[in-house]
């Protein structure tokens, strides 16, 4: 049945929401984009009359379309280049979706949604949707077609996963330029000591290259490998200018609501390194490289203003 501009204004209202959901689900913005562009044909497709609840319907649609996503994803990771990493939003991305309480903000930060990726994807449903979005069991059960029981079991299979990973603390944007600021001084003073100060005995490095870009399978662990390895990616060379294509312009920025760190060569998002930051430092530290997954921290770098680069690298 054709849509009247009243069911299209409905889906666009509710299409933020849906997109934020579908980020926080397959850990991709592109992937997001288009499984709400297949829930709006759906939508066009069905006899949206006689839906009573248009919000429940269509993120039943999402859900669904994502639990599919995830479980082909799943399989296309096991032959995926290096480690795999979520794609990171810069601030102020419309799709880092509602960022009111601590949980929302918890659900949609770097750390998090690298730890969904232990989660099954019911498990991953069923938390996005009530610790992100304050869903009730009931309404879960009712999307996930299970009982309100097997909603509050899952949730909390799930919510105990995520709590084995390191907590982060959360910081406002003051004390994020801070730890940003004193992990560059200490990443380019050529030596390793500062590094080990900032960093946390047990922390990680790991980065994502997808094949394009070099970036080492296995994540270095401990602060001083991390701290050595840190050193020398910040060193000067030219086979570093080459690959990214002429010297990047370094900047302290935010994404997916922690510290980061954003090189830009040329208006073009390069890479994008998230600061996992708790009470007793830097934590982990992940490196997103791989040019197909900064499409989008590119066009919101773009379309908003920025201050200076802090340094020019390589």
């Amino acid at each position: 049945m054709a849509l009247t501009m009243d069911d299209v204004d409905r889906f666009e209202a509710a299409r933020p929401r849906l997109e934020a959901i579908a980020y926080r689900l397959l850990g991709s913005a592109g992937e997001a984009e288009d499984a709400v562009q297949e829930t709006f044909l759906r939508w066009q497709a069905s006899d949206v009359e006689r839906i009573e609840v248009p919000e429940a319907w269509l993120t039943k649609v999402l859900t669904n379309l994502c639990l599919n996503q995830l479980t082909s994803a799943r399989a296309r990771r096991e032959t995926y280049v290096g480690q795999w990493l979520p794609e990171p939003l810069l601030e102020g991305d419309p799709m880092l979706g509602p960022a009111d309480t601590v949980e929302q903000r918890e659900s949609v930060s770097y750390a998090v949604l690298a730890l969904l990726e232990r989660l099954s994807p019911n498990e991953r449903a069923v938390y996005v949707l009530r610790e992100a979005f304050a869903y009730a069991h009931r309404e879960i059960a009712e999307i996930l077609d299970i009982s309100e029981a097997s909603a509050q079991q899952v949730f909390h299979r799930a919510k105990k996963h995520i709590a084995e990973g390191k907590a982060r603390t959360e910081i406002d944007e003051a004390a994020a330029r801070r730890i940003v600021d004193e992990f560059l001084a200490a990443a380019t003073s050529g030596r390793t000591e500062p590094l080990v100060k900032l960093l946390t005995q047990d922390a990680i490095s790991v980065g994502d290259g997808g094949g394009k870009i070099p970036a080492r399978a296995k994540a270095f662990e401990g602060a001083v490998a991390v701290a050595k390895f840190l050193r020398g990616l910040f060193k000067p060379g030219k086979a570093k200018r080459a690959l990214i294509g002429g010297s990047a312009e370094v900047y302290a920025a935010a994404a997916n609501g922690g510290p980061a760190v954003v090189a830009v060569v040329d208006s073009r998002v390069v890479g994008v390194m998230c600061l996992e930051v708790t009470a007793e430092g830097i934590s982990a530290v992940r490196n997103q490289v791989n040019p197909d997954k900064l499409g989008r921290a590119t066009e919101r770098w773009a379309a908003s203003e920025h201050a200076e680069p802090l340094f020019i690298a390589f």
